[in-house]
């Protein structure tokens, strides 16, 4: 995953989206993860 300033997590019923925005407001990370999958993911994050 690349660096990022914001992150941001939508959060729905069973699947939830991950966004993540440089310090310029671009998006550098999207995902679509399902709820283990984002318990994951936010464990390994930088």
């Amino acid at each position: 995953m690349n660096n990022f300033s914001i992150l941001s997590i939508d959060l729905a019923k069973n699947v939830f989206q991950l966004l993540g925005f440089d310090q310029f407001g671009k998006p550098c990370l999207s995902k679509r993860l399902s709820r283990t999958k984002l318990y994951e993911a936010l464990i390994n994050l930088p």
